[in-house]
């Protein structure tokens, strides 16, 4: 992403012959601190209903306690991935985790709904310096062949199983404490990865370059202005002044990000990467799948507790079976991309995923765990283990090595990220606008809702399939292995 200068000096030797428990220590630390970004973007889902009453959020201003986390860190990604180039990888990532775990902590102390939402804005920052540098170094403290590979399978996999593990982690720490330790349980986590990064990572060359502040600015409150629009439709209706205003102000904040980044020497979200079909197919794809998953996520967490009367506990073990089937199908994804490449297990995860959505549109109330959730929740375990690891092999087929950081460290995640918030924000504006003159009992109302926002989430995973059909070709991937 940067014009490359004289390496700065680091602590340990790159050339040196790694050692075997040295790696294991590195990608433990690195996948840690990946999980907890993971892990944060679904942990307070089980808690809502406790930091609504605690808290006193209105039913669609709730969903701001997850979008302030994923907008920051899907805005200002591209930015840490800059700053990790000019900073070093090691240093940025430290520093990220430990904002991560301070912000974590002023959220667990949180008094009241401007407070908790600024720390987990605050998170997002953290967030934002943490995932594109964990990457970033596993490709320069692992050695080219298996030992990368096997080390970026792992780390692929991650984003997925944080989220789900995410669900079950806030289920068990809301019930046998508060919906404040799915925050506090951060803190020692942080502080034991940030003293292990210096120890065990080897830090990256520095490079020299420019913050691409202005393609930040504009990006980041571009898409802050869209969600915006998108949450106040969904209390006040289309024809709100300040929903029509976000909206408008969205429209020129991209459109000028857009421009800036046209004619920016080092932008953070270079263009060119879009050229290639496959590459820009793939994008597309990791922006959709998110969008209907973490909306997902929000109201079916909502459904267990308040329909299903579940306690937050048991509301975070019901996701399991989803959790365990994607962690079994994203151990068997690398024989299976070997044994028949990229586009098929792409294509066959991608419609399990659609069928998991359009199942879940036909909720009724009367529907419980075992006849309405637990099919779809198996399917999209394994729907998306098996799309995100041939989304990410398709991106990084054949890209230049000048680019890779840019590429992999970057644009990837922001797009995935961007398009959990995007999507969500959307789905509670269908859930808003069909919720707005129902009647009956709270719980009919909330299904009824619900199940609208899940059609609307089952058309966003056909469009994810159509543009994997008909654009990306699977043959680059294909070519080049493609099994991170």
């Amino acid at each position: 992403m940067s014009t490359p200068s004289a390496p700065s000096t680091t602590v340990d030797d790159p050339s040196a012959p790694p050692r075997p428990a040295r790696l294991g220590a590195v990608l433990f630390a690195v996948v840690t601190a990946y999980l907890m970004v993971g892990v944060d973007s679904t942990v307070v889902n089980v808690a809502l209903p406790d930091i609504q009453k605690d808290l006193h959020f209105s039913p669609t201003g709730l969903s701001w306690v997850l979008n302030a986390y994923t907008l920051a860190f899907g805005g200002l990604l591209l930015l840490g991935g800059r700053v990790g180039d000019i900073a070093g990888r090691r240093r940025t990532l430290t520093i990220g985790v430990l904002l991560f775990a301070l912000s974590s902590l002023l959220g667990g102390l949180a008094t009241d709904s401007v407070w908790l939402l600024a720390a987990r804005a605050l998170q997002g920052l953290g967030a934002a310096l943490i995932a594109p540098n964990t990457l970033a170094l596993i490709t320069t403290n692992f050695p080219e062949g298996p030992r990368r590979h096997h080390a970026l399978g792992i780390y692929s996999s991650m984003g997925g199983i944080g989220a789900s593990i995410g669900l079950v982690i806030g289920g068990m720490l809301t019930s046998w404490a508060s919906w404040r330790w799915s925050l506090l349980i951060n803190v020692p986590i942080g502080a034991a990865v940030a003293l292990a990064l210096p120890r065990f990572v080897t830090e990256t060359p520095r490079h020299a370059g420019r913050f691409d502040a202005a393609g930040a600015l504009t990006g980041t409150a571009g898409m802050t202005s869209l969600v915006y629009a998108f949450i106040r439709v969904s209390s006040d209706g289309w024809g709100d002044l300040q929903a029509q205003l976000g909206f408008s102000s969205a429209a020129a904040l991209l459109a000028g990000f857009a421009l800036v980044e046209s004619r920016a020497a080092q932008p953070i979200m270079p263009l060119r990467l879009f050229a290639d079909r496959n590459r820009a197919g793939g994008y597309a794809g990791v922006l959709l799948l998110p969008a209907g998953m973490f909306g997902a996520f929000y109201f079916l967490t909502l459904i267990s507790q308040r329909v299903l009367d579940y306690s937050p506990l048991r509301a975070g073990l019901a996701f399991l079976p989803m959790t365990l089937a994607m962690f079994t199908v994203v151990r068997l994804v690398p024989r299976l991309l070997a044994r028949h490449g990229t586009k098929p297990v792409l294509l066959t995860g991608m419609t399990l995923i659609v069928v998991s959505a359009g199942w879940l549109w036909q909720l009724r109330p009367g529907d419980g765990y075992l006849t309405g959730l637990l099919g779809p929740l198996l399917l999209m375990g394994i729907g998306v283990g098996m799309s995100f690891m041939p989304l990410n092999a398709t991106i990084l087929a054949g890209i230049a090595p000048r680019e890779a950081g840019a590429a992999a460290s970057g644009l990837l995640q922001t797009l995935q990220w961007l398009g959990g918030t995007l999507g969500l924000s959307v789905l509670v504006t269908v859930f808003g606008t069909a919720t707005r003159h129902a009647t009956g009992s709270p719980s009919e109302i909330l299904v009824h809702g619900s199940a609208r926002a899940f059609g609307v989430g089952a058309l966003i995973a056909l469009a994810a399939l159509l543009v994997a059909a008909l654009v990306i070709t699977g043959r680059k991937a294909e070519r080049t292995g493609g099994t991170v």
